[in-house]
């Protein structure tokens, strides 16, 4: 099956900032959460593939097409959504629904209005009188209406109330029902990334530290809790960043070169990234 993302070795310099050798794959049927912390490259490294920003040197495909060379037929099969809506905010929706039209020749009209009422957005009321919330749903539905095979999501469910959010991500199950369907999902909100994501790449920096399985992920670490002292037991080949705190220390560990005779706890995504963001390396 073709891969919906390959991204090998993206070099981008903007302003002080670079992305050095990003690189990731993104596998037909699947979801892919995109972390890091603000400024790490994840809006960067989007612009990029959608050929909103030229990159410099690497490779890009989308559904085993090269990028630049093929940029009009890539954008036909894939839907964006960033964290504000792109849209002039005097505009209704009925009104966007007529523009889109006229850019998409898969553009379903009926389809985004059907979106719109499922998600209770108004159809009549400007985009500048419409709540975070109402703004978002919009900009999803705008994304799903001429039927992409990939969605790429920017911070979607930044800013929203929980209940929104849900109700977002319900929504991208749904599309995901269709097993050609793909996401790549960047987020800071990672307990929407555990509930739904298959695969997390995480980037520090400008650069990949790691793209795996969520599920194989979260088994492969473990954090031990105790004092500086007590993790002088810890076999020293376990032990990958450490925290300190004014109760004692907490280490990320490999689970299986830790025997049973250590309590471990099971971290979370965002356990994970702030162990390698704040953590310190132990030599």
């Amino acid at each position: 099956m073709t891969n919906a993302i390959e991204v090998l070795n993206l070099n981008k310099k903007l302003h002080q900032f670079q992305l050095r050798d990003v690189s990731f794959t993104l596998p037909s049927g699947t979801i892919m959460g995109f972390v890091g912390e603000n400024g790490a490259g994840k809006t960067t490294t989007i612009k990029c593939l959608i050929n909103l920003l030229k990159k410099e040197r690497g490779s890009i495909k989308l559904f085993g097409l090269n990028q630049e060379s093929n940029d009009i037929a890539i954008k036909e099969q894939i839907g964006v959504v960033f964290d504000n809506i792109h849209f002039p905010e005097m505009l209704t929706p009925k009104q966007i629904n007529q523009l889109m039209g006229a850019v998409y020749k898969t553009w379903d009209h009926h389809y985004f209005l059907k979106l719109l009422d499922q998600l209770k957005v108004p159809i009549h009321k400007p985009i500048k009188q419409l709540s975070s919330g109402m703004k978002m749903k919009l900009s999803i539905s705008t994304a799903l209406a001429h039927y992409p095979k990939l969605l790429i999501l920017d911070e979607p469910t930044s800013g929203l109330d929980p209940i929104v959010r849900e109700e977002i991500l319900d929504l991208f199950l749904e599309f995901m029902q269709d097993e050609e369907h793909s996401i790549l999902f960047s987020s800071h909100i990672t307990s929407d990334l555990e509930k739904i994501a298959d695969y997390i790449t995480f980037i520090h920096e400008g650069e990949i530290l790691f793209s795996e399985n969520k599920d194989d992920l979260l088994y492969q670490f473990g954090i031990w809790k105790g004092s500086l002292e007590q993790s002088k037991d810890l076999p020293d080949h376990s032990k990958i960043r450490m925290k300190k705190s004014p109760f004692g220390v907490e280490i990320l560990v490999k689970r299986n070169e830790v025997n049973n005779a250590f309590y471990l706890e099971k971290p979370t995504i965002e356990d994970i990234m702030l162990f390698y963001v704040k953590g310190d390396d132990i030599k």
